[in-house]
């Protein structure tokens, strides 16, 4: 199993692709492991010329779960009465830390909702690691631009069923709610990778610690005026958990960006749009060379 020692804990990784070619580094979203990632998106994105990089963040999957820490209250949490465990400063220096350990170089660093907002705060804080930034369906400042819709707040803030038809049935209505009136769910694969996360490594009380960290973490928006790497910003302009203007305001902070918009689209990256989003990375790392 492959683990590196970073930043004090173990991260798991995997890795797809011609070592020869350029790295990219992705980067998960809240409570989502490596099978969140489908194997076709990841043959076609090797396929495109990278060396890719894939692993769980801190606190679930096979990274290291941080449960010494208890499960945080989340009412307290939103109002700052109880501090977050860890930040995502914390765990974007996790994903800088693995890119030292591997060797890999300054990375193309593409992240995924609260991936895209580590990505983001990667990019702050590690430049020498950074060759561009993709920032998809996230925000700068979870608190205050790009908020998600009060019933979709509800449902993230209602912890997941421990009997597994129960949470299947969570999981099912949660992607049907999330991912757009354009785009209908694959409830095949939805099903396969809740089943995956179920088996290998599912841990609500990590979840809200991860959830913690993006309420508590500060607006990024000053630091990233200062990242001047080819950057892409990629949102569905109906995505009900990271709102359209989260995309709008994370394209805005950064002065090299191009921001692209998918009508229709939700929370979700669906086959039909792989092709497109890939095309769009490889034209970002080219704008880099």
């Amino acid at each position: 199993m492959p683990t590196a020692p970073v930043n004090g804990i173990e991260i798991y990784y995997e890795q797809h692709g011609d070592p020869a070619h350029p790295a990219l580094l992705l980067i998960s979203g809240l409570g989502a492991q490596i099978t969140g990632w489908d194997a076709g998106f990841l043959e076609k994105l090797s396929g495109a010329g990278f060396f890719v990089t894939a692993f769980d963040n801190r606190d679930v999957g096979l990274s290291s779960w941080l449960d010494h820490f208890g499960m945080p209250d989340a009412g307290r949490i939103l109002t700052g009465e109880e501090a977050s465990p860890y930040l995502l400063s914390d765990m974007a220096r996790d994903a800088a830390e693995l890119v030292r350990y591997l060797n890999l170089g300054p990375v193309h660093v593409v992240g995924v909702s609260m991936g895209g907002m580590i990505a983001q705060q990667f990019a702050i804080d590690h430049p020498e690691l950074t060759t561009t930034l993709t920032s998809v369906m996230s925000t700068p400042n979870a608190n205050e631009v790009g908020q998600p819709e009060p019933e979709i707040l509800v449902m993230m803030l209602t912890p997941r069923s421990d009997d597994f038809e129960e949470f299947m049935v969570q999981e099912l209505d949660a992607w049907r709610r999330t991912s757009g009136p354009g785009y209908p769910i694959n409830e095949t694969w939805v099903r396969q990778q809740a089943a995956a996360a179920w088996e290998r490594g599912r841990n609500p009380q990590g979840v809200m610690r991860q959830m913690a960290a993006i309420v508590q973490s500060p607006d990024r928006r000053p630091l990233l005026a200062a990242v001047t790497v080819p950057s892409l910003v990629m949102h569905g302009d109906s995505d009900p958990l990271v709102t359209y203007p989260g995309g709008e305001a994370t394209a805005a902070a950064l002065p090299n960006a191009t921001f692209v918009t998918y009508p229709g689209l939700g929370h979700s990256m669906p086959e039909v749009l792989w092709d497109d989003m890939i095309a769009q990375i490889v034209t970002v790392s080219q704008r880099s060379s």
